[in-house]
């Protein structure tokens, strides 16, 4: 079997799905139907979702399993919660934005490359 893809690998857009079908008894539904919420995330994002709940909600159990720092298990959290539109993090900035902050201050990235993302 295929992984779920949410979205389209060429334009971005967000999936439909056209058929669903039960190989044990045989039923078989054509139509038109949402992903939901799903539909709206990268598979990244969703094994994120995966590894979240795994960990009941513990962003610094996941940052440890993930082997990231807090502040980019944080930030990968809050591009989520963008993505499914909810609001912008406690401090008022756009998840990315908090995100390449949170790279500079764990000195993941230099601040030139900081000040390049932050540009876009």
């Amino acid at each position: 079997m295929h992984r779920l893809l949410t979205r389209d690998p060429v334009s971005g857009g967000e999936m439909i799905v056209t058929r669903l079908e039960c190989p044990e008894s045989g039923i078989v539904l054509e139509g038109e139907f949402s992903l939901g919420w799903i539909g709206r995330l990268t598979p990244e994002q969703l094994d994120f979702v995966e590894l979240l709940l795994k960990n009941r909600g513990n962003v610094q159990k996941l940052a440890s399993e993930l082997a990231v720092a807090y502040n980019t298990a944080r930030a990968r959290l809050d591009e989520i919660v963008s993505a499914l539109g909810g609001p912008l993090d406690h401090e008022g900035q756009h998840p990315e934005r908090r995100q390449i902050l949170d790279r500079l201050a764990a000195r993941e990235i230099s601040v030139e490359e900081a000040m390049i993302l932050l540009k876009r």
